[in-house]
């Protein structure tokens, strides 16, 4: 059964469509795909039709990424790149895909060549903020979020690059600078989901106990909320809180999360 486990790491190993491992944890939790769902049915479909459409590609990618099934979705956009080598959408994707299954150096390497081939794609740089941010380079972190929030596509990805830029200039050491960006209110599209939540708890608009409510029951949600306090308490130097809320969003189950993957970095940290 091991092999088996094992050989379904592999892209295209796997049967198609069941889900597969995509993720071993250092503890050696394993985290799978999703089975295939109507979107990907009719993206591959879609595809057979026109195999060398870049478009088409990118439609499978995403679907796969919708299933959890990360590591099909990085040989999917692997495809586009050996049609379109230069097309900064595709590694944009490929990047963002490499860190959800961790590997951290091949999603910086795609992200960064991605940006110079076209600095005005948002997830580029939001991505990538996310990736120095997991590396501890706050102050590199903090730049990537700051390019990408003005570039920010709607009122939720501009919430996550506002909050994910507090928590990069807070780190960095640099608090005053984070506050100052918060009071200037560049999140200024309403909007309702867990950054803005986490945001809320920043400018102490809300206590602590009202960032994760019993209301809040999806997996990735609250990885996102409990990383969002766990971090909260390490910037004012309560490691044991800290840690608390760190294994609750592991707890959680959501693994694609970033909160849950900072998580996993932060522990380590701790230890």
């Amino acid at each position: 059964m091991a092999a088996v486990a094992a050989m379904s790491l592999v892209p295209g190993i796997a049967q198609e469509g069941a889900p597969s491992v995509q993720y071993r944890s250092p503890a050696g939790v394993e985290y799978r795909s999703l089975p295939d769902t109507d979107a990907i049915r009719t993206a591959r479909a879609a595809l057979a039709a026109e195999p060398r459409s870049v478009a088409r590609i990118i439609d499978l990618g995403v679907a796969q990424s919708g299933a959890r099934q990360f590591r099909e979705a990085i040989a999917t956009f692997t495809r586009g790149l050996e049609i379109e080598p230069d097309n900064a959408t595709l590694l944009r994707w490929r990047g963002h895909r490499y860190l959800s299954v961790r590997e951290f150096d091949r999603a910086s390497a795609d992200l960064t060549r991605g940006a110079a081939l076209d600095p005005a794609i948002y997830g580029i740089w939001y991505h990538l903020g996310i990736v120095q941010y997991l590396r501890g380079d706050f102050a590199a972190a903090a730049v990537s979020f700051a390019k990408a929030q003005p570039i920010a596509p709607d009122a939720g990805e501009l919430a996550g690059s506002t909050d994910w830029l507090w928590m990069s200039l807070s780190r960095a050491g640099r608090g005053a600078e984070a506050k100052a960006m918060l009071d200037r209110r560049p999140d200024n599209k309403p909007v309702t989901n867990a950054y803005a939540r986490r945001l809320q708890l920043y400018r102490g608009e809300i206590e602590p106990d009202a960032v994760l409510t019993p209301a809040d029951t999806e997996d990735v949600q609250v990885a996102t909320l409990a990383y969002g306090l766990g971090n909260w308490y390490l910037i004012r130097g309560d490691t044991a809180q800290a840690r608390k809320w760190f294994e609750r969003s592991i707890e959680s189950g959501g693994w694609p999360a970033f909160g849950f993957i900072a998580s996993e970095v932060e522990l380590r940290r701790l230890q």
